[in-house]
Order: C-alpha cells, then structure tokens, then sequence
C-alpha cells in the first residue's frame, strides 16, 4: 500500500478568478492542497484556521494593498513562505516587498512551470529551515547534557582546563581509563567554544576496518575503489569549521598516522582516489585509553602525531580516584533519567556506593542508576544491590589436603585468578594490586592461560 507525506497547503489570494482556479488545478496534487481566496480578508482568514507553507500574493486586491497584507499572513505562522504575484512589476515593488517578508516576487504574464520552480525553491528553504532548527535544538540540547559534573573539586583542575581549551583552537589530548566521561569532555569543549553552532562529529578510530579509517577521514572520489559509486565527502569535510572528534586515536594504523598529520599541519586533504587538495579548517580533538607515551616508545605511534596533538592535554581521573563527586552524579542520572518519577536515594545507598571502587567508572554508576529506576518500582533506589562487592581482601588459597603439596605455580596461578576476578578483569589495576608490571602479568594471564577464564568475568 502506497503511503503519502502530510500535504503542503498553498493559499492563492488573487481577485483573478480564473488566475486562481487555474493555478489551484495545476497546483493540486498528492503532495499539495490548493486554496483560494479573492480578497486580502478571506486569504487572512484561510491563514488563521490552518497552516498554510505557501502564500500566492497578488500585489493589487480588492480590499488591501498586497503588501500591507504580508505581516498579518507571517504573524499567523513566521514560516509560511509568500510569493508576490504582479502585473505592475517595477524595482521598487520588489524591493518594497522584501522588506515587508515575501520570500519570492514573480511578474505576470509568467509560465506555470516557472510559478512550480517558485514553489518548489519555497519548499526546499522550509525543509532547511526545519533541519537548521532541528540542528539548533539538538545542539542545545547536547550543550546542556554534556555537563561536567564537579562535586567538592573532583574534577575543579579538568574543567579549569576544558575552560582554557574552550577559548583558543588549538589540538587536544585527553586521557583516562574507559568509562571516565572523555566524550563528555570532548563535547563540553566544543560547546563551550566559538564553534558550539558548527557540527561536532566524533569517529571511534577502533571500530572501523582498516581499509575504511582513510576513506571515512577524507572522503573518496567517484570510483577510488569498489562501492565508490558516488564521491563523498569525508568526516573532516563535514566538521568544516566545527570540531572532529577522534576517539581511541591510539588504534589509528601507523601509514594513516602520517596522513593525519600532514592534514593537521596542512590544513587540507585529498580524498582517496582523488587528484586535487582541499581547504580543511576543522578543530582536533583526540582522546584515548591507552599510554601513548608507551606507544610512541614501542613504535606504535608516531610521537611527532603525539606532539602535535596534545598541545593541550586533558587527563580525566577515575572515579575511584574523586568518590566525591558521586553524590552529585546520582543527582544528575536520576533527575535526567527518572523525569518527574519521584525517587530518593537514601544517605546509606551513598555510602555503599562510595565504598565501590568502580572499574568501569562513570559508564558504570550511569549503568547501575538507571538499571535501579528501571527494576526497582519504587520511590527508594537501592542501586548497590547491582553491584559486584567483593572483599576488600583476596582470599587466601585453600590449604592442601593431608600429605598433598600444592606447587608455588598453582599458588601464583590461584592467586593472579582471585586478583583478576575482583577487579572485574581489568589487568592495570590487577598489577598494580599485585606490585608487577602491566608486561608481566600479561606474560603469566598468558602462561596459565587465563584468557578463557577473564572473558567470562568480562
């Protein structure tokens, strides 16, 4: 069955009674409904009892000046779009026109199909105007989401900085555990900065296939490669003027490394397959997990890439390392996820929550909070009962059976498993607990083989 859009209604107010019935007819069909009206009264009145996109506005009514009528129509809705229709065409009716509102002028005698192109034009600049304020909304909307929630100074040093990155455009660097909130940061820089009404668009340099980072960076002319029916723009074409988000930089392939930095330095890119350079102008803001400095020294990442993109570098603690900023992270989870549901969180629920060392840090509190709402039905959450408490302690290892020795390789083996399990299989802060190195515990995770075992506690 074949559906329809909402019609667009188009209004023609003309004292040419055959004028109007043959645009009507020729307007009318499965997308517009035309109307028509022989007076400036009855054209305003068609305005005030539906909504109208186009106005068809003869200059000379019987009752009114055509012009004088253009602010009544736009005070009925601001959008509709009014094309002035005149015999007497002359520079200063146009212009006169204009500056009371009409979007378009058209002089008599015209053809039908230029009064369609009209219509038409008229038609796309509403759908623009409709996706700008979407835009507009959506921008303003993530501008007051993506706040950086600060209780008691947990994070006073990273919002002085995101405040001083916010002012200049210079490259940014920010660093910190998965879950810590750098998208956040990276988004509360941008909307913070000359460039909050440009696009923000953010790329996870680990989640595309190789072969796909270059032509999702810059773009790719027509046939470059196979599926490249069309040319297409890359991200740093669409963030022109905006900021280019790129998360997990530290996955970046090292032949794409030295690209990037020749675009940063640059400033322009050529589009795979392409021939010709292109002005770029967008802001860089680059964020990871990993220890870039580790990289740059092992030959995983080009440390004059790493230079020229932490000329301002952001490190984000984790939670475990700011317990104090949860009360008022609970506040802002719960008043954005519960709405007008009137919940409390009692001083003990803190507490626990406090006393949690939050492996998957911000992510995670967000998780266990609005898994809390949506489970728990009443107006007390107890969100600490999502969560995986473990003693404070490692259990100490089984004592043999009589006569049975239990080798120092089972014992480490038992005792690397018990770490592992209570920081939920995060190997950073296993051996730090553990006082060896991340190289090394690694080396042992693979000699006892425990990677079977760690995914099922991940």
């Amino acid at each position: 069955m074949k559906t329809h859009s909402a019609k667009r209604n188009i209004l023609i107010i003309d004292d040419d009674r055959a004028f109007c019935d043959t645009a009507r007819d020729y307007l009318t069909s499965e997308t517009m409904e035309a109307f028509t009206a022989y007076t400036g009264a009855d054209g305003l009145a068609v305005c005030s009892q539906r909504k109208v996109e186009i106005v068809l506005l003869d200059q000379k009514l019987p009752d009114m000046e055509g012009v004088s009528l253009c602010p009544a129509i736009l005070k009925q809705n601001d959008q509709t779009k009014i094309i002035f229709v005149t015999a007497y065409p002359s520079f200063d009716n146009a212009v006169e026109a204009i500056k009371a509102g009409a979007y378009d002028y058209l002089s008599k005698p015209f053809e039908l199909e230029e009064l369609k192109l009209a219509i038409k034009k008229a038609l796309r600049a509403l759908e623009l105007e409709v996706i700008e304020q979407l835009q507009n909304y959506k921008d303003d909307k993530e501008s007051r989401e993506n706040i950086l929630i600060c209780g008691e100074g947990g994070l006073a040093e990273t919002i002085r900085i995101v405040d001083l990155a916010a002012s200049v455009n210079a490259p940014v660097l920010i660093t910190g555990e998965t879950g810590t909130g750098k998208n956040v940061v990276a988004k509360s820089i941008h909307y913070k900065s000359p460039a909050k009404g440009r696009p923000f668009i953010s790329i996870n340099c680990a989640a595309l296939p190789e072969n796909l980072i270059e032509a999702e960076l810059f773009g790719c002319a027509k046939g470059a490669f196979t599926g490249a029916v069309t040319a297409r723009k890359g991200i740093f074409e669409l963030a022109e003027k905006g900021t280019l988000f790129l998360d997990e930089i530290g996955a970046m392939p090292l032949h794409l490394q030295s690209k990037l930095l020749n675009v940063l330095e640059d400033k322009q890119i050529r589009r795979v397959g392409g021939e010709s350079v292109r002005p770029v102008d967008a802001r860089i803001i680059a964020a990871t997990n990993a220890d870039l400095e580790d990289l740059v020294k092992k030959k995983m990442f080009r440390s004059d890439l790493y230079y020229r993109l932490s000329v301002i570098r952001i490190h984000i603690p984790p939670l475990r390392d700011r317990l104090q900023d949860i009360p008022e992270l609970c506040d802002f989870f719960i008043h954005k996820t519960a709405k007008n549901r009137k919940t409390t969180l009692p001083d003990s629920e803190l507490s626990l929550l406090m006393e949690y060392e939050w492996p998957g840090n911000v992510r995670e509190l967000k998780n266990v909070i609005e898994r809390s709402l949506i489970i728990q039905q009443g107006a007390v959450l107890r969100p600490s009962e999502f969560l995986k408490i473990t003693n404070s302690s490692f259990p100490a290892p089984l004592p043999p059976a009589e006569n049975d020795i239990i080798t120092l390789k089972e014992i480490e083996k038992e005792y690397i498993t018990q770490a592992l399990r209570k920081f939920s299989g995060n190997y950073t802060r296993t051996a730090r607990a553990l006082g060896i190195s991340l190289s090394t515990l690694k080396r042992k995770i693979k000699r006892y083989n425990l990677g079977h075992a760690m995914s099922k506690i991940m």
